[in-house]
């Protein structure tokens, strides 16, 4: 009676049977938070979609992170952290297995999110990112200050305040969003931003960047603590001061700061010098320097005073050159006429050898020389010619003997292969093969034998005797 029993159950495809299970776990569950730890999560796989497991101790639940929701999150997975989600539970009917479809991600408590932070800094640290190396010096003086913070709260009101009693300098803000899941981001784009400013721009170049930020919980200034804030921090080329929370509140952008500021009021202090401080500085400075130069002239003139004492009087110092001035005056009418008379002696003595008939006289003397010059040039040209002549007709004459032309004006033929290369040898001939016969009037293109063209050379020549009475050069052609 069993068997007909259980003949009388309803059947089920494989299909049916899941899609049923499906709407059974979705109608009876819906939205769950389940709490548990991040097992398998090796990143977003390459559509962008994120799949993982939730374990406990005796448990563990299949997850998945659509790619939208794994944009939007505050907090993303990592490997071994514990977390609340929340989600539609659901089934998977291809391995036949239920799992979680996950819509928001928050850390379990103030411990994960500490566990989190201490993995991130030490991953951060060993990238090298909190290397003091890395760190630049602030301007003493900058003439713009960015500052990166939210418009309406009143940490830009306190900034710019401070920087208005301190030394007012120009002021551009990035309004920025400092809590919230885009917080981060914004905060990236904004140090990026004043970096990719042009030096001569319409909009200054700020020469130092405030990032600032008032208290708040762990949670509230999570956004100070994601990698695309800390790397964008890192790599901004213009100094950057981080002043997020207060005293006691510690974020990964403080150690990837060029300086860390307990508060946003001391992050201006540390931007620009107290003014008034300064003109005190430069007064003091001056009536110093003032000071000095006195003194320095005091000396000086002591000095040249003491000087002068020692020095003789100035008609002792020219006693001696006046008198010589005097006597080179009195000698100089009498050496002048010395030098000219002497000018013109030789004068004379150079004109006397320079008369008419001497120049005429060295001219035809010049000339008969040119023209023998001349003469013996036309010799050694014609000598050097003629001996160029007959080196030239020996050089062709040697040609010509070494030519193998010569030998074909005699009677003899020259035979290349189909390639143009000499054949020197009966057996390199083949039977059929492609000849090219030189004769001196001429060329002639022939076939070889293939009869007589692989028998060597003594019995070509013995055939040639008993085959024909000229007595000549036997046929390569058989006929």
């Amino acid at each position: 009676m069993a068997e007909p029993a259980l003949n009388n159950v309803v059947e089920w495809t494989v299909s049916e049977l899941s899609a049923a299970l499906k709407r059974t776990v979705e109608d009876e569950y819906g939205y769950v938070r389940v709490r548990g730890e991040i097992s398998g999560f090796k990143g977003p796989h390459s559509s962008g979609h994120c799949y993982f497991a939730l374990k406990d101790e005796s448990a563990r639940l299949e997850a998945v992170v659509w790619r939208t929701t794994y944009g939007r999150m505050r907090v993303k997975p990592e490997e071994g952290l514990e977390v609340v989600v929340t989600g539609r539970l659901t089934t998977y009917p291809g391995r036949s297995s239920y799992q979680i479809v996950i819509e928001s991600l928050e850390p379990a408590g103030i411990g994960a999110l500490m566990k989190l932070l201490e993995e991130r800094k030490k991953k951060l640290t060993a990238e090298g990112l909190f290397d003091e190396a890395r760190k630049q010096l602030l301007p003493f003086l900058p003439k713009v200050v960015g500052v990166v913070t939210s418009p309406t709260g009143a940490v830009i009101r306190d900034i710019l305040h401070r920087l208005e009693d301190r030394f007012p300098r120009h002021v551009l803000v990035w309004p920025v969003r400092v809590q919230g899941d885009t917080s981060a981001a914004e905060v990236a784009r904004a140090i990026h931003g004043f970096n990719a400013l042009p030096e001569r721009g319409p909009l200054p170049r700020p020469e130092l960047i405030i990032v600032a930020r008032g208290g708040g919980s762990l949670e509230d200034l999570w956004s100070f603590n994601e990698e695309i804030v800390v790397r964008a921090a890192a790599a901004s080329m213009i100094p950057l001061i981080s002043a997020v929370g207060h005293e006691t509140d510690v974020t990964l952008i403080d150690f990837a700061a060029d300086r860390r500021a307990p508060t946003p009021t001391a992050a201006a202090e540390m931007a620009v010098p107290v003014r008034a401080e300064l003109m005190a500085t430069l007064a003091s400075l001056r009536a110093r320097k003032f000071a000095c130069w006195r003194r320095n002239i005091d000396r000086h003139r002591k000095e040249l005073y003491l000087l002068n004492r020692a020095l003789p009087a100035l008609d002792d110092l020219l006693a001696i050159p006046r008198q010589r001035l005097d006597a080179c005056a009195h000698r100089l009418p009498r050496a002048l006429r010395a030098n000219a008379h002497i000018h013109h002696t030789h004068l004379t003595r150079v004109a006397s050898r320079l008369s008419p008939r001497l120049l005429s006289h060295r001219i035809e003397r010049c000339k008969e020389q040119t023209a023998a010059f001349g003469d013996r040039a036309q010799r050694a040209l014609r000598i050097f010619r003629d001996r160029r002549v007959q080196r030239l007709r020996s050089a062709g004459q040697l040609l010509a003997a070494y030519s193998y032309r010569g030998v074909l004006a005699r009677g003899f033929a020259l035979v290349r292969d189909g390639d143009g290369h000499p054949l020197r040898s009966s057996t390199a001939v083949g039977a059929g093969m492609q000849l090219d016969i030189e004769f001196a009037d001429g060329r002639v293109a022939a076939t070889a034998d293939s009869d007589r063209a692989a028998q060597p050379h003594a019995k070509t020549k013995a055939r040639g005797r008993a085959g024909g009475g000229s007595g000549g050069q036997g046929s390569l052609f058989g006929s």
